[in-house]
């Protein structure tokens, strides 16, 4: 099959501006949550302040960190802080489309970039200030990076070196430079993603078993375990630094019954309506799914797709039963190879479909054919038994109207048929979508906190962080607690390399509360349980202080923060 090049850049170009306007729609909604937060601050300060950070806390994230560090020069808002990941998304949305065409053909392409750019899942992340959308771009890059390497290293003809009489011969220095630029390429995508977070290095046991299923030969093996031992060389420093850190990810649980499922609609679509389709075509896909390729080093779709989908979330979730890492948002790279198998499935179902009505044309032509020589008695034709020929559901080798259904070519048919079909699946997850913008779904909203203080608070009013870590708002939008008094804050948090600020020690703290007749209280709501019980001695004596010697006397809540007034208790007579 010939494949023209505009047909492969309109594959990929309308997934990218598809997916580009979805993470467009809503993407200012008017707060930043908790994580974002992070990301906003810790960017806006300076190279130094950010190195020194990383010392302490956060390495996982120090490439995001200083990658967006420019971004927000430029313009401190939230549409700026979501933007890269807006672009990611789109990205990925292309590459995939790029790796079905490649792997398959164009329409195939064509699936697959829309049904990821559809799904809520990817929609959700390209309009998240964090790495997650970069990451998933990045694997992207490198599995389509892996596929060209491979077909670099093999000459495109599925040997390449496989006999060792093929291993000594002298290769051509352009072949040889295409190859050594190939793997470098590869391995240096790949070094970069797990930079911006380290658990993406799991795509290395997926493409793993992608040479595995397409029984690459030795000389390809040796050519990735050289790319393989430089990402992990590259990782290591990263990997202890932030093994140090591990208490970063305490709040971590062990995956539960439903984790599988959950993110399996996550992958898929949340809707019954998107879902059953949707594993009907990942059936079709792999049913003998290692058959094609017929020739030893080929990739197909399978053999990309389903250890892309499979392997990564597995590894994560088998680990985390024994020591907790798992959450779907250190997975989503993984959701690629759900509408590339997708779409594999339904380019079968055409197939399929065009088959039986080639074999139905066939039968109709016999039939008629006798009735012209006299009735069924007649001698065959012997050109009716030529059958098909070799290009069973090509157009080339079919007559000149058997490509045509109603004036229109079968081919754009099948994939406007697919593109409608896709449609209909965006719009049925219209609700998830819609309902995914909404500040309220997000675990909480820091610019709602912020501008409840500055209708609440006075200049000079003191203010308690319960935890530390709830200075984050003021830290975020600090309008709202302009000319307020932090009385726990020792030093602020850029100058500390901390993400937010190191306090006073208890005995100092006490002296300061000591004066105060009155306190707001910015606290997490567990901070607020009588059986919460904190390790950090100046935290345990706000808990103290506050609960024996104030009362509250005002309060407003909102989803993950309480901002309350407390007063001084009146001496008892």
């Amino acid at each position: 099959m010939v494949v023209k090049r505009p047909q492969v850049a309109v594959a990929v170009l309308v997934p990218v501006l598809v997916m580009f306007g979805i993470g467009l729609w809503g993407i200012d909604r008017g707060g930043m949550w908790r994580d974002e937060a992070v990301t906003f601050q810790v960017a806006r300060r300076s190279l130094p302040q950010i190195w020194q950070l990383l010392h302490s806390v956060d390495a996982v994230h120090g490439l995001y960190y200083l990658l967006m560090h420019p971004v927000l020069a430029l313009h401190p808002g939230e549409v700026a802080l979501r933007l890269p990941s807006l672009c990611a998304a789109a990205a990925t949305a292309g590459l995939v489309a790029a790796l079905g065409a490649r792997l398959a053909r164009p329409r195939v392409g064509l699936w697959a970039g829309l049904l990821y750019a559809v799904t809520p899942m990817a929609g959700h992340f390209a309009q998240e200030g964090r790495s997650y959308a970069l990451v998933a771009a990045g694997v992207a890059a490198s599995t389509l990076l892996l596929a060209r390497a491979v077909t670099a290293d093999t000459g495109g003809d599925g040997t390449g070196g496989g006999d060792e009489d093929q291993e000594d011969a002298p290769v051509g220095r352009l072949a040889r430079h295409a190859r050594v630029v190939g793997w470098c390429a590869y391995g240096g995508v790949v070094a970069v993603t797990v930079l911006l977070h380290e658990f993406a290095v799991l795509i290395l046991l997926a493409h793993a078993a992608t040479l595995a299923l397409a029984r690459m030969p030795r000389r390809v093996w040796r050519d990735w375990a050289c790319a393989a031992g430089a990402v992990l060389l590259v990782l290591l420093p990263l990997a202890l630094v932030s093994s140090g850190q591990a208490e970063q990810v305490a709040w971590l649980r062990p995956p539960g019954g439903g984790t599988v499922e959950r993110l399996l609609r996550s992958f898929t679509g949340p809707t019954q309506l998107v879902l059953g389709p949707y594993l009907l075509l990942i059936a079709l896909a792999l049913r003998h799914p290692f058959t094609p390729p017929a020739r030893r080093g080929e990739l197909s779709v399978p053999t990309v797709a389903l250890p892309l989908l499979l392997l990564p979330p597995a590894a994560l979730i088998a680990v985390s039963r024994h020591w907790p890492l798992y959450d779907d948002r250190y997975v989503l790279y993984a959701l690629a190879g759900a509408p590339l198998l997708a779409a594999a499935g339904a380019e079968r179902l055409v197939l399929a479909a065009r088959r039986v009505g080639l074999a139905r044309r066939e039968a109709d032509g016999l039939m008629r054919g006798g009735l012209m020589r006299g009735g069924l008695g007649g001698a065959p034709d012997p050109a009716s038994d030529a059958g098909p020929g070799p290009g069973l559901g090509s157009d080339s080798d079919r007559g000149p109207g058997s490509g045509l259904v109603r004036g229109v070519r079968v081919p754009y048919a099948a994939t406007l048929a697919g593109v409608l079909a896709i449609t209909l699946a965006f719009v049925s997850q219209l609700p998830v979508l819609r309902e995914d913008r909404d500040p309220a779904r997000r675990p909480d909203n820091l610019a709602v906190v912020s501008a409840a203080a500055a209708q609440r608070m006075d200049p000079g009013d003191p203010v308690l962080f319960l935890p530390s870590l709830g200075r984050r708002s003021a830290l975020a939008y600090p309008k709202g607690f302009h000319g307020t008094r932090d009385i726990a804050l020792e030093e602020p948090a850029p100058v500390s390399g901390t993400l937010y600020g190191r306090e006073t020690g208890p005995d100092e703290l006490r002296r300061r509360l000591a004066g105060l007749d009155r306190v707001w209280v910015v606290a997490e709501p567990y901070a607020l349980k009588s059986a919460w019980y904190p390790s950090d001695p100046t935290e345990r004596v706000k808990v103290t202080v506050v609960g024996e010697e104030f009362v509250p006397q005002a309060e407003f809540v909102r989803k993950g923060s309480i901002l309350r007034l407390y007063v001084r208790r009146t001496p008892m007579m």
